[in-house]
């Protein structure tokens, strides 16, 4: 199982004392994103969050063509691609364009997103989400690996041949990774051949476990004709030497998933499409938790062994790659470069080879 290097760069209004500089927060992202390359990471994924409303990094391609610059051996990756709000030919133009320019390290991932918010700054129907993202994956698909090629949508068309330069250096394209929140979006990408990331707690709210996620997605992709369909976690990360150390970075994530997580999400049943109504059964859920509560569905934490024995059981679920999400609610920079380093350290030997110490 390989290890990744994940951020949303959470830095929401309700942090208020503890909200970071934007442009100083991006910077140490860059930073913590080459230290992942020269500690033998094998992925750096950052966001898309648009107007700071949730995380501060809207143009992921721009971000990680400066990183290819930087790095040699990570691969490239958003978590995920807004793509709804996004024009589809323009984003098959730019992740092509970030694949060559990186010789080949570019991992596309995309999602439906859960802001409102940001649906209405781009005026876009929130209502209309399922539809579009399910159009648009494909005609992203179709201009990576087709030339000469049309498509007619509800939503995107290309009445005239088109074909987009640069090629994507992979082929016949760089692998795709869907956001599988709910049951509909699972099985779409099972059906179409695409990959699946999951969050391990909203795996298990709507499928019992991440295991059963796994599972049920690889059977789904399988009687589809894809029995090579991947899976994929994120998975909040910190060690501890300690209950009490423990305990904080249980606190840590709860004050992230409250002032955060929360604050992005729907809370108006009567308002709110049906394809999003699980969002609000997670937010009352969450509202109700205490650190306690926030248990292996949610972080990996304790010491070293405790980690390695967790992420075992991660790895035996079926799961290829965990991208681990260190810098979460407000954590400083250099505690995050010192957390991941210890970790490279102690416990990425027991999946990977670690590259070089920094």
């Amino acid at each position: 199982m390989r290890l990744g290097y994940f951020t949303l760069t959470d830095n929401t209004a309700a942090y208020e004392e503890k909200r970071r500089d934007p442009n100083q927060f991006l910077l140490e992202v860059m930073e913590e994103a080459q230290l992942a390359d020269e500690l033998g990471f094998n992925s750096v994924w950052v966001p898309e969050h648009h107007f700071g409303l949730f995380g501060c990094l809207p143009a992921p391609t721009a971000f990680l063509a400066n990183l290819a610059a930087r790095t040699q051996h990570v691969k490239l990756a958003c978590a995920t691609v807004l793509l709804p709000c996004n024009q589809p030919l323009r984003v098959a133009e730019e992740w092509s364009m970030l694949d060559v320019l990186s010789n080949g390290r570019v991992v596309f991932s995309a999602g439906r997103g859960y802001d409102k918010r940001e649906y209405d700054a781009f005026n876009i129907p929130y209502e209309e989400s399922r539809e579009r993202f399910d159009e648009a994956l494909l005609l992203i698909r179709k201009a990576m690996t087709e030339e000469e090629f049309t498509f007619n949508g509800k939503y995107y068309r290309v009445p005239e041949p088109l074909t987009i330069v640069p090629r994507p250096l992979q082929k016949p394209y760089p692998p795709f990774y869907i956001a599988c929140f709910s049951e509909p979006t699972v099985r779409m990408a099972a059906e179409a051949g695409f990959n699946a990331i999951y969050a391990p707690f909203a795996a298990a709210l709507v499928f019992g476990s991440l295991q059963n996620a796994a599972e049920q997605f690889k059977l789904m992709a399988a009687g589809a004709g894809n029995p090579d369909a991947r899976v994929m976690c994120s998975y909040f990360c910190a060690l501890a030497d300690s209950k009490e150390e423990e305990q904080l970075h249980r606190e840590r994530l709860l004050y992230y998933l409250q002032k955060c997580v929360t604050g992005a999400f729907p809370k108006d049943r009567a308002k709110t499409p049906p394809n999003y109504a699980y969002l609000i059964d997670i937010t009352e859920r969450l509202m109700s938790m205490h650190p306690q509560d926030l248990g292996e569905r949610s972080i990996i934490t304790g010491d070293p062994e405790a980690c390695i024995e967790h992420l075992k059981r991660v790895e035996a679920a079926g799961i290829e790659e965990v991208i681990l999400y260190f810098n979460f609610g407000a954590y400083s920079h250099v505690e995050t470069m010192r957390m991941m380093e210890r970790f490279a350290k102690q416990v990425m030997p027991h999946f990977q080879e670690t590259g070089v110490k920094a």
